[in-house]
């Protein structure tokens, strides 16, 4: 992922440098394991690693004749090692008993980091809804104006969002937390599994229960379209954002700074460009999570058509995930709000979005429901998109509603805090008790 849309944490760990120590950790865990199983002398496994080292420069060199990473990687750590013992590093494995494992060991740590992103975006979205819990709003279907809600209903519905995000991620992650040393072509032919639950169990993971020469390639795709899913869930929030920072809309702005700039040519413009990155950045995730859907199909027990895709989609997917969650956290907690604008939309053209509420008044009459609509339609239609229109007066002088309905009745109709009567309820269904 290009440095634009990279933070520096989660970027060091799919750096070269720590690709080489996961691998380099990998092939000391084993040799922990083999002294442990009695399978090479005692005191390998300290003498070994007291040597081993790499160096980046020198496995660079060495893979230009070999043209195989790993045993670029295995010849310079013998090269450092550097005696009799180093015969004992790598002893019945394959290049994906180390590839897989290091893998795992990167998404897990990476997981960490996303975790603390996801967390970090629930709690600002959390104090944003209930700061704004009973401010009213409009909401739109369609894009047309609909029933009042409140702005802390529409930040709830986000949280939750985000909440099943994080729940399926961590889940996929879990199913990840897998390591592998079963050898050429997952038999254990040239090794056992007591190596692999030993070498696992050092390296805080679960050994895989079945594998060809890698592990299967749905739990990777499971991964990132679980990201996928939440780059999409973040894209949500987005374009909320986008919609209602239109300048005939103005019910709130993305965090405008004061040296910030909105346009080379026009001065006056505050555009929502954050919120618009993250809807092309998320366009992007989707992408890799069909690329690894790819990936699940590999030629008999293992090709390499998965290898190059995962180098991209998958790293970059993961980063970019990290990169998202900060974006729209620092959003979210810095929005601005406009609630005089929230209220001044919902009283649009006399507040015609309450014409259900004395529709079903009228029918509380005794009128036929058809023949309610028919009215209160007509009403609705004489005060829409007009710019004196005033459907509260055109219902209050109305002989065919102020025959079933008297003033008082007809005000109460127009009351938005009937709409939120429910909305302690929804918030304590969502938030529970850390409310």
């Amino acid at each position: 992922m290009i440095p634009r849309y990279s933070r520096q944490e989660i970027t060091k760990i799919w750096s070269e440098e720590q690709t080489y120590q996961y691998w380099l950790d990998i092939e000391l865990a084993v040799l922990r394991a083999l002294e442990d199983l009695a399978k090479v002398p005692s005191g390998t496994f300290e003498k070994i690693k007291t040597k081993a080292s790499f160096s980046i420069e020198r496995i660079h060199e060495l893979e230009k004749d070999l043209q195989h990473d790993i045993l670029a990687f295995l010849t310079c750590l013998s090269e450092n090692i550097n005696s009799e013992e180093s015969r004992y590093v790598h002893l019945g494995l394959t290049s994906s008993d180390i590839k897989d494992t290091a893998l795992n060991l990167a998404i897990r740590d990476s997981g960490v980091v996303i975790d603390k992103g996801f967390n970090e975006l629930l709690e600002a979205l959390k104090s944003k809804a209930l700061e704004y819990k009973g401010v009213p709003c409009v909401a739109r279907s369609h894009g047309i104006h609909a029933e009042p809600t409140s702005f802390g209903l529409k930040l709830l519905n986000f949280y939750a969002d985000i909440e099943r995000s994080r729940k399926n991620f961590n889940l996929a992650l879990e199913d990840l937390r897998l390591g592998m040393f079963s050898g050429a072509v997952g038999t254990y032919a040239n090794t056992e599994p007591a190596v692999e639950e030993y070498a696992c169990r050092y390296l805080s993971l679960k050994p895989v229960n079945i594998s060809t020469q890698v592990i299967s390639r749905d739990l990777y795709a499971h991964l990132v379209n679980s990201l996928a899913v939440a780059a999409t869930c973040v894209e949500k929030i987005a374009v909320e954002i986008r919609h209602l920072q239109r300048t005939e809309v103005l019910e709130l702005e993305e965090p405008f700074y004061e040296k910030q700039k909105g346009s080379s040519a026009m001065p006056h413009k505050r555009n929502p460009w954050k919120s618009e990155n993250l809807s092309g950045l998320a366009r992007l995730m989707r992408a890799y999570a069909s690329a690894c859907l790819e990936d699940i199909v590999l030629w008999h027990e293992r090709d390499m058509s998965h290898s190059a895709v995962e180098r991209v989609a998958l790293v970059d997917a993961l980063i970019l995930m990290d990169f998202m969650l900060s974006r729209i956290a620092i959003i979210i907690k810095e929005l601005n709000v406009y609630p005089q604008n929230m209220m001044k939309n919902l009283n649009s053209f006399g507040g015609v979005i309450f014409s259900q509420k004395v529709l079903l008044k009228l029918i509380d009459k005794g009128l036929l429901r058809e023949e309610a609509y028919a009215i209160m339609q007509k009403l609705a239609k004489q005060a829409w998109n007009k710019e004196d229109g005033d459907f509260k007066n055109l219902v209050k002088q109305a002989d065919e509603i102020l025959t079933h309905l008297n003033l008082d009745e007809i005000e109460s109709c127009f009351d938005y805090q009937q709409d939120l009567k429910y909305e302690d309820f929804i918030f304590q269904r969502v938030l529970g008790s850390s409310i």
